[in-house]
C-alpha cells in the first residue's frame, strides 16, 4: 500500500513538469524572469540604503578602478579606456565647477550631438552632483528657448556646430540667464565662453564624493525631453532610481560584462542615454546611423549586442543583398517598435540574432519585456507583478476613456484592445514633467476603479492575448511618431499659421506602406483671397521644424473642421491619407528637391510601391 501511494507521488512528480508545461510553455522562461526580477530588486534596495547613494555613477567609478584599461568610449578613430573617461570628465567638472559656479542641485543644459564629449559632460555634472538636461539637438527657436526655462538651466553646454541654433533664439528678444559654455577652440560671440582652454588646464585627479553627498534615489539625476499634446517638448524628470531601474534592462536581456554595444541612437533619447550609455560596458559609439556602414562596424569592433528602433530594423533590411550578411558576431538586439514582419524578415536575413523587445514610456511608471522573444509581441504580462495596472475602454471619437454607471472606467477582456494605465504610488511613482503641472496632470487618470485612486494615463492602446503577451495597437492624443522620433501636431501647426497664406492648420499622421510610425500632414486653410505659397511654406518648416517633423503632405480646405466642443477632427482625415484618387481637394507632397508640388497619382504610387523613400 505504501509503496503505491509513493510510486504514485513519484509519477506525479514525474509529470508534473510536462503538465506545467502544457498549460504555460513559457514557464521555464518565466521563472527565469522572476528569479532576476527579485535579484534586481534587492540590488536596487541595498544601493539605496548605503549613505551616501550608490549611483550608476559610483558602478562607473568602481569599474575605473577594477579594469582601467578596458576601452569603454570607441568613436570614429579614438578609442577611450574607462580611466581615460574619468580623466577627461575629472577635467571637465573642474573647469565647469570654477567658471559655472555650478554647485550639488544644479542643472545644466547638455546641447551637444552624440560624441565623447557628451559622456564626459554627463559624468562631469553627475560628479558634481548636479542634474543634466538632455536637450535635442535637432529641435531650434522656441522649443529650444522652451527647453532652456522649463529645466531652470543654471548652464548650458554648446557642442561644435550647435552654436547657430542656439543663436536663433536671440531673434526672440528674450534675454536667457544662462552661463554660456562653448565647447570649442575657438569662440568670438558674445556672451559665450569657450571652455577648451580651461578644460586643458584642469587637474584629472578624483574629485571628492562630499560634492554630491545629499543624492539620493528620489534625487534628480536627468531631464529627458518629450514630445506631447502641447506641441512643446516636456521635461520629465528621471530621478537616480529610474535610471538604476533603465540600465538593469540589459541584465533583463541577458547582456554579459564582455560584451561590446553599437550605439547609434540619440543620446539625448531615453534609449540610447539610459538603456545604452549607462550599462557599463565597452560602446561603439556613432554620430548617427548608417544603414550601408552598419553590419561593417558590427564585424570591424566585433559587435556583440546593438539598440534598435522600428525603423532602423526596416532600414536594414532594405539594404541590397551580400554575400557575407551572416558574417559577424552580433548575438543581440535591444529595442523597441519593430513590425512583425520586419521581425522575421530580418532573422531570416541576418541569422539567428536574439531580439529583446521592450515597451516603456521616459516617464511612465510601467514597462513590459519580451523576454520570450515572441516575434510582434512588446513585451509579456508578469502575473505576479507588483504593479497594478489595466487596459480600459477607450473612445477614441470622444477621445476619453469609458466609464460605467457609477463613473468607473471598464477594464476590457483579455484580447480586447484598451488603453494602458498603471496605478500611481509609492513602488510606481510619476514624476511628472519640470514646470509643468497642467502636462503632468494630464497623464494623470482618476477615479479609475474606485473613489480617489490615481492611474497613470500611457497614451497607448494595447491588447494582450490568452498567453499573456502584450501587443501594441495604436496611440492617442496629439503625437505621431516618425523617424524613430514623436512629433507634437500642435508644434507643428502653431508654426504653420506663422506663414502669412495660411489661417488655421490641422496637423496628424497618416501611415505609409513599408514604414513604421506615421509621417506628417497637415489639412490646412487658407487666409480668405489668398493662394497658397508652396515656396515659403517650404522654407519656413525647413527653417523652423527638423526634418521629421516636416508635414510631408499637405491638404487644403475651404474650413477646418471640429467636433462639437471645438476640437479639430483627425480621425477621418487620418484614414483618407494622401491617396489622391481619394481626396478631392488640392493636395500637396513635399519633394525634398524641389519643395511642395502637387500630388499626383504617379508620385502615390511610387511612395506605395516603394520607388519613393520617405
Amino acid at each position: 500500500m505504501y509503496a503505491y501511494i509513493l510510486y504514485t507521488l513519484l509519477a506525479g512528480l514525474a509529470i508534473l513538469p510536462l503538465l506545467l508545461y502544457i498549460r504555460n510553455p513559457y514557464v521555464l522562461q518565466d521563472l527565469s524572469y522572476a528569479v532576476t526580477a527579485v535579484q534586481i530588486g534587492f540590488r536596487l534596495a541595498k544601493y539605496g540604503r548605503r549613505k551616501p547613494l550608490y549611483s550608476v555613477l559610483d558602478s562607473f567609478l568602481d569599474k575605473v578602478a577594477r579594469h582601467p584599461h578596458k576601452p569603454f568610449i570607441i568613436f570614429e578613430k579614438s578609442s577611450y579606456t574607462y580611466r581615460e573617461a574619468d580623466q577627461e570628465s575629472n577635467r571637465l567638472a573642474r573647469a565647469l565647477s570654477t567658471h559655472a559656479k555650478l554647485k550639488e542641485g544644479d542643472t545644466v543644459a547638455l546641447f551637444l550631438g552624440n560624441e565623447p564629449l557628451y559622456v564626459w559632460s554627463w559624468l562631469a555634472l553627475a560628479k558634481l552632483g548636479c542634474t543634466a538636461a538632455l536637450l535635442n539637438c535637432n529641435i531650434r527657436s522656441k522649443s529650444l528657448l522652451h527647453c532652456f526655462s522649463c529645466c531652470e538651466a543654471k548652464a548650458l553646454v554648446v557642442g561644435a556646430g550647435k552654436l547657430a541654433k542656439y543663436l536663433e533664439c536671440r531673434n526672440f528678444g528674450v534675454k536667457l540667464t544662462l552661463f554660456l559654455l562653448a565647447i570649442s577652440e575657438e569662440c568670438d560671440t558674445e556672451g559665450i565662453e569657450s571652455l577648451c582652454d580651461k578644460i586643458q588646464q584642469a587637474s584629472d585627479q578624483p574629485l571628492s564624493p562630499h560634492l554630491r553627498a545629499n543624492t539620493n534615489l528620489k534625487s534628480p539625476a536627468v531631464y529627458i525631453y518629450t514630445s506631447g499634446t502641447t506641441g512643446l517638448p516636456k521635461a520629465a524628470v528621471i530621478n537616480q532610481e529610474r535610471v538604476w531601474m533603465a540600465t538593469f534592462l540589459q541584465s533583463v536581456a541577458g547582456v554579459r560584462s564582455d560584451d561590446i554595444l553599437y550605439l547609434y541612437l540619440p543620446l539625448y533619447h531615453s534609449a540610447g542615454f539610459l538603456m545604452g550609455l549607462c550599462g557599463g560596458i565597452t560602446i561603439i559609439l556613432r554620430r548617427k546611423f548608417s544603414a550601408s556602414n552598419f553590419w561593417d562596424d558590427c564585424r570591424k569592433h566585433n559587435v556583440t549586442v546593438f539598440q534598435y528602433i522600428g525603423e532602423i530594423m526596416r532600414y536594414l533590411c532594405s539594404t541590397p543583398k551580400k554575400d557575407n550578411e551572416r558574417d559577424h558576431k552580433v548575438r543581440l538586439g535591444i529595442g523597441n517598435g519593430i513590425r512583425s514582419d520586419t521581425w522575421a524578415e530580418f532573422l531570416q536575413r541576418f541569422g539567428y540574432i536574439r531580439i529583446c523587445e521592450c515597451y516603456g514610456a521616459t516617464e511612465g511608471n510601467i514597462g513590459f519585456v519580451n523576454y520570450v522573444g515572441k516575434v510582434g509581441a512588446i513585451g509579456k504580462e508578469v502575473r505576479w507583478s507588483l504593479i497594478p495596472y489595466a487596459l480600459i475602454r477607450y473612445d477614441t471619437e470622444k477621445e476619453e476613456a469609458v466609464r460605467d454607471s457609477r463613473g468607473f472606467c471598464i477594464q476590457v477582456p483579455r484580447g480586447e484592445t484598451g488603453l494602458l494605465v498603471a496605478k500611481i504610488g509609492v513602488r510606481t511613482p510619476f514624476a511628472g514633467y519640470a514646470k509643468n503641472n497642467q502636462q503632468t496632470e494630464k497623464k494623470r487618470l482618476r477615479d479609475v476603479f474606485v473613489k480617489g485612486d490615481i492611474y497613470f494615463n500611457s497614451g497607448d492602446l494595447l491588447k494582450i492575448d490568452h498567453e499573456g503577451f502584450v501587443y501594441f495597437q495604436d496611440r492617442i492624443g496629439d503625437t505621431f511618431r516618425w523617424k524613430g522620433e514623436n512629433v507634437a501636431t500642435t508644434e507643428v501647426a502653431d508654426h504653420l499659421i506663422m506663414v502669412d497664406c495660411i489661417e488655421e492648420a490641422n496637423v496628424y499622421g497618416v501611415k505609409v506602406p513599408g514604414h513604421e510610425g506615421r509621417t506628417g500632414m497637415a489639412a490646412i486653410k487658407l487666409k480668405e483671397g489668398v493662394d497658397f505659397d508652396g515656396q515659403a511654406t517650404y522654407q519656413h518648416v525647413k527653417n523652423y521644424l527638423p526634418s521629421y517633423a516636416r508635414p510631408r503632405f499637405i491638404r487644403i480646405q475651404s474650413s477646418v473642421e471640429v467636433t462639437g466642443t471645438f476640437k479639430q477632427m483627425k480621425g477621418r482625415l487620418a484614414e483618407e491619407g494622401f491617396d489622391p484618387a481619394v481626396i478631392t481637394e488640392r493636395l500637396l507632397y513635399l519633394d525634398d528637391a524641389k519643395g511642395y508640388i502637387p500630388m499626383t497619382q504617379e508620385i502615390f504610387s511610387a511612395i506605395t510601391e516603394g520607388r519613393i523613400r520617405l
